[in-house]
């Protein structure tokens, strides 16, 4: 006879359940007496540890007690242009979670062609009472968007946060990776193994982020590079890539890991091996990147940090705390697998 966990209710979380407080306690790395106190909704609990044992239970397959079903602490707004990159459900994964975990109910709002747009979006989202949103990529991060829209957002009294895209024009709190970092890291890496003629395939020049990386890119290769401006997708990366090749190009820097999938399909039809003739950098990491033929190399964006950096900055707001309407900056880091080799002849 094994302890078991019951989630009957009411009345106290005894041994005669369907979950072993054991298996709960190892998930959530935490002591069963700690489970017990969670699953019996005792005090004395931080809210980061009582957030792993939910998380616990989930993963397992448990049902939350109903009297852990706590009320919400209010809804909150996640604006994000697609679904089809893996980098914007990376994000909107963690957002939710954090806010999740802060008792906060998260409410997704996805752009779509031909669907609705950031601002009828953010209209359905006020209108359902939201106590603040976030915005992934969205149109601060184009410079011809009229920024006007989040003076009169911030005008109605809802607080908000911005991800990727920083503009001066609006005061807010940003959360931004380093662009011109990851893009100097990407070619010293190609640098490193002898290519000399390096590439960079990035998206249009009217959003931020690939302004920035272009910047960075043209510091690091001293204005020696050559730069195509298509589409953040693989069908950009592919025609970017031609146009690449043709300059005669070993080295190609991406602006996302779907270009970086485009740039390889595009040499590979060339007849071209990758990365023996041809080397590619993507820029994002999605976690699929590790079984692509070959495995990507790409400088990976701290979607965690972010995440988190940017649900604490509009809690804080919501709470009614200073938050600095500056942009918080965060450091990617290169990761090496195998689309990237010794130049040819090198």
């Amino acid at each position: 006879m094994v302890d078991r966990v019951s989630v009957a209710e009411p009345g106290p979380v005894t041994a005669v359940g369907t979950a072993r407080l054991a298996d709960i306690a190892q998930q959530a790395t935490v002591s069963e007496a700690t489970v017990s106190r969670v699953l019996n909704g005792k005090t004395g609990v931080a809210a980061a540890t009582r957030q792993k044992v939910l998380a616990a239970l989930d993963v397992l397959g448990y049902e939350r007690p109903v009297r852990l079903r706590q009320r919400s602490a209010g809804l909150v707004g996640l604006v994000i242009p697609e679904l089809t990159n893996p980098i914007f459900p990376a994000f909107a994964q963690v957002i939710e979670q954090a806010l999740s975990g802060y008792g906060y109910t998260p409410v997704l709002g996805t752009q779509m062609p031909g669907g609705a747009t950031e601002d009828e979006l953010v209209d359905q989202l006020v209108e359902r009472g939201v106590t603040g949103i976030i915005f992934l990529s969205g149109l601060h991060a184009d410079v011809s968007a009229d920024p006007g829209r989040y003076v009169r957002l911030a005008g109605r009294g809802v607080p908000f946060v911005l991800i990727n895209g920083f503009n001066e024009r609006i005061s807010a709190p940003f959360v931004s990776p380093d662009d011109r970092v990851a893009a100097r890291m990407a070619v010293k890496h190609l640098m490193d193994l002898g290519h000399q003629r390096i590439g960079l395939a990035v998206g249009p020049n009217r959003f931020v982020p690939a302004r920035r990386k272009a910047e960075g890119f043209t510091e690091a290769v001293n204005g020696q590079g050559v730069i195509q401006h298509t589409l953040f997708t693989v069908e950009g990366g592919h025609a970017a890539a031609g146009a690449l090749l043709d300059e005669g190009c070993t080295g190609i820097v991406c602006g996302s890991d779907l270009m970086a999938l485009g740039v390889v399909r595009a040499a590979r039809q060339r007849g071209l091996d990758v990365p023996r003739d041809v080397s590619v950098v993507g820029y994002d990491d999605s976690e699929l990147n590790a079984f692509t033929d070959p495995p990507l190399t790409t400088v990976r964006q701290p979607v965690r940090a972010m995440a988190n950096a940017a649900v604490h900055a509009l809690l804080e707001d919501i709470a009614g705390s200073p938050v600095q309407h500056t942009e918080f900056v965060f450091q990617p880091e290169l990761v090496v697998r195998g689309s990237t080799a010794q130049a040819p002849g090198g």
